[in-house]
């Protein structure tokens, strides 16, 4: 069930602008124990909400990573986003009329500091395993340097420790795509929805990519129309399903924040940045994924202080992650199982 925490003080974002106040909307799996020691915190990707058990398939589930008979599993939707937390369809207390446009921009460290707020208000000094995939990797990653103590183990999956050029321009084209669409900017929830599916669409072929594409889009029917293709019914279908639970304003808002990732802005090096982290990490690729090859990763193992490399062999690309569930499970109960120590060794708060 989502639950919401009211942080009834004002936060300033990294760009300076001031929130009189900030809603997150959470979703908890199992109990605490009572020695607080059994926490795992997830992070989302681009368009999900705190609901782990509905977006990630088998994973929620007893005997699984997120077995919620053995862990506490914390999942909070992101602000800036459309599931619960303050974003641009919240209503802007000093207007009484939602913010839609003149939602101020957020970055990935913003996104941290309100999972650590929610961190204080659940009694949660100190977290078991992070566990984030794409977005919800950037995330993990500044939490893991910004407060160095805060978890004892991390997996982080199919991501980066900052935006590379490749991803920036997918945002620019899907940003493109929106503003091209004449009813982006006026003050309701559904402007920008032509502009949304396009730019949906554009994203999909980075998530998916040729492999994937080709082996479920093929055309069966050998007699339709030569103008007719299969995938493109699964284009429009994809942009439409977005566009019913999705608004413009917090998809740009989302993906701007993706481009505001880079661990090491104002931190020195990257190397040097991530040479704080003190977690046990996992690092896990997919090896057909074009969004964050597994070059990506291996330079991001390689840079952290004590990392382990993997590798899943899949054609969804960067959606493996996602469907790839039995062989991600079997890689996070093993690391799990070899990291038992740590968990052993955590502090009784």
């Amino acid at each position: 069930m989502r639950e919401y925490y009211v942080h009834k003080h004002p936060i300033t974002l990294e760009t300076g602008i001031t929130l009189p106040e900030v809603t997150i909307a959470y979703n908890t799996f199992g109990k605490l124990s009572p020695k607080r020691d059994n926490v795992v915190w997830v992070m989302h990707a681009l368009t999900a909400d705190s609901d782990v058990s509905d977006w990630w398939p088998h994973t929620v589930e007893q005997g699984r990573f997120l077995d919620p008979d053995k862990w506490f599993v914390v999942c909070a939707n992101v602000i800036g986003s459309c599931y619960g937390s303050t974003g641009p369809t919240s209503i802007d207390p000093n207007t009484g009329t939602p913010y839609y446009n003149n939602f101020p921009d957020v970055t990935v460290r913003d996104m941290v500091m309100c999972h650590s707020l929610l961190a204080q208000h659940l009694g949660i000094k100190q977290i078991n395993t992070i566990v984030g995939s794409s977005l919800g990797g950037f995330q993990a990653i500044e939490w893991l340097v910004s407060e160095p103590e805060i978890a004892q183990r991390a997996v982080l999956i199919a991501t980066d420790y900052r935006c590379r050029p490749w991803l920036a321009a997918i945002n620019k084209a899907m940003y493109m795509a929106i503003e091209a669409d004449n009813s982006f900017g006026e003050a309701r929830a559904d402007a920008g929805a032509k502009g949304l599916a396009a730019a949906r669409v554009i994203g999909l072929l980075s998530y998916r990519g040729q492999a994937a594409y080709d082996s479920t889009q093929d055309d069966k029917d050998k007699n339709h129309s030569p103008f007719e293709r299969r995938v493109h019914s699964y284009q429009a279908y994809q942009g439409k399903k977005l566009c019913d639970r999705f608004d413009a304003y917090s998809y740009i808002k989302m993906c701007k924040s993706t481009d505001s990732h880079d661990v090491s802005r104002g931190r020195g090096s990257g190397e040097e940045t991530l040479s704080r982290v003190t977690a046990k990490c996992m690092v896990v690729a997919i090896s057909s994924d074009i969004l964050f090859p597994p070059s990506y990763h291996r330079e991001l193992a390689s840079m952290l202080p004590s990392a382990e490399y993997h590798e899943i062999e899949s054609d969804y690309a960067h959606d493996g992650f996602l469907i790839e569930y039995e062989k991600l499970d079997n890689l996070i109960r093993d690391f799990y199982s070899r990291t038992q120590h740590l968990n052993d060794k955590m502090s009784i708060i």
